[in-house]
């Protein structure tokens, strides 16, 4: 068994938030016959199914983003399961719009949700794909909102329809690189997809 973890808030007036990304990727892979079940014990909804060869369970914690370590310690410990088989999906500031990266035993990046499963598995050790939601100039030059609050609200505004339209299409993408990650290596991903 395999974990594949979005990051985001729980509740309708979070929905479309960019910091949700972790959230609405995995919707775009699931798509629309997902059927969430909640683990209350655990705070989150699953969805099995399966990544070629591999079972996988899709997870999306249910407490706040700043305690989504909480959901993925649970899942490791009712699964046995081991770091490897964990990999996390969220939003990145630091990276354009449409740009995903695949890395391996790093820090939190000041990412609230992404330190809280750090410090809840004791570990940095599993994958993450950190997806991009930074505006961009026309030619391409990010622009990141700069201070401390213009950035939060940024976060915690919804997405643009042409922005979902590149976020549903780099999903693809992260679907590709989810089953290379656990049916080839993390290896193999990072060089292709990054």
């Amino acid at each position: 068994m395999k974990i594949i973890v979005g990051l985001g808030n729980i509740g309708e007036e979070y929905l479309g938030h960019r910091h949700n990304a972790g959230f609405i990727v995995l919707d775009y892979i699931l798509g629309k016959k997902a059927e969430w079940k909640e683990i209350s014990g655990g705070k989150l909804l699953y969805v099995k199914d399966s990544l070629g060869s591999k079972q996988v369970q899709y997870i999306k914690p249910t407490t706040f983003m700043n305690n989504s370590g909480t959901a993925v310690a649970f899942m490791k410990e009712k699964n046995k399961l081991t770091l490897k088989d964990i990999v996390v999906i969220y939003d990145d500031i630091d990276l354009p719009l449409g740009k995903i990266k695949i890395s391996f035993d790093k820090s939190s990046g000041g990412h609230n949700g992404l330190e809280s499963i750090i410090k809840k598995l004791k570990s940095k050790e599993f994958v993450r794909i950190r997806v991009g939601v930074c505006p961009t100039t026309p030619l391409g030059k990010m622009k990141k909102p700069q201070g401390e609050e213009k950035l939060l609200n940024f976060l915690l505004g919804d997405f643009k329809k042409e922005e979902l339209d590149q976020l549903k299409k780099v999903s693809k993408k992260i679907a590709e690189a989810l089953e290379m990650i656990f049916n080839e290596s993390k290896e193999k991903a990072m060089s292709l997809y990054n």
